[in-house]
């Protein structure tokens, strides 16, 4: 044995780290809004990486919030809707845009499910928060889970895409099985059965409160937060 008590022949393995992305802020040079939009803008900026300037542009995006409503039988809350850029009718959950000045975002979460499924829950938690196209833009979506489900007392007029919304409620390894098939693709309902999925098997004991913190967005959205 060495003076250390190691055997020379004894590999010492490091302490291993958590797994987690880095938060980066560079010093930007330049930031434009290069187009606006209806819903979202498209932002070109120069900042300086590794000793060179680097320009990007990307969509820039409020943020947005979804929600995996499940019920006493494990039945997911699905719904069909129209999306132009893909040309198809997707099944998704119910989602919106955090473009509500001030607006906390359980509480956006919330009027989400009213709007949308005409839906209210007495459970909220956070189920996990993604980022949806990193290399394309800096959308941050954050899912939540919502149980204890009641009919809201009134109903909403919905228009647009949403105006032939159907809906559906699916077992959640029904859900599962077409997303590993590919029979469904909208990535928000993918990214949430999958986890609803994980979670359920160790019990839940995943899940955040629903009033968690969110500090990816905040970082992003300092003027907003």
């Amino acid at each position: 044995m060495t003076s250390d008590n190691i055997a020379p022949d004894e590999q010492v393995l490091p302490v291993p780290r958590v797994l987690a992305d880095e938060p980066v802020d560079l010093a930007i040079s330049r930031s434009d809004r290069v187009f606006t939009g209806k819903i979202w803008d498209v932002r070109s900026e120069t900042f300086d990486y590794n000793g060179e300037n680097v320009l990007r542009e990307f969509v820039d995006h409020p943020g947005a919030v979804a929600v995996l409503a499940l019920d006493d039988d494990d039945r997911v809350l699905l719904i069909k809707q129209y999306r132009h850029p893909v040309r198809s009718r997707e099944w998704e959950i119910p989602a919106g845009l955090l473009d509500v000045t001030g607006e906390d975002f359980l509480v956006g979460a919330q009027r989400e499910l009213a709007e949308e499924a005409d839906l209210e829950a007495s459970e909220w938690s956070v189920l996990l928060d993604y980022a949806t196209t990193p290399g394309g833009n800096n959308e941050l979506i954050r899912i939540y889970l919502a149980r204890g489900l009641r009919a809201t007392e009134t109903t909403f007029e919905r228009t647009d895409e949403e105006a032939d919304m159907e809906l559906r409620w699916v077992g959640l390894d029904e859900v599962v099985d077409a997303v590993l098939a590919g029979r469904i693709q909208n990535p928000s309902l993918v990214i949430a059965s999958l986890a609803a999925h994980a979670s359920r098997q160790s019990a839940w004991t995943s899940l955040q409160p629903g009033d968690a913190p969110w500090p990816e967005w905040t970082r992003l959205h300092p003027a907003a937060s």
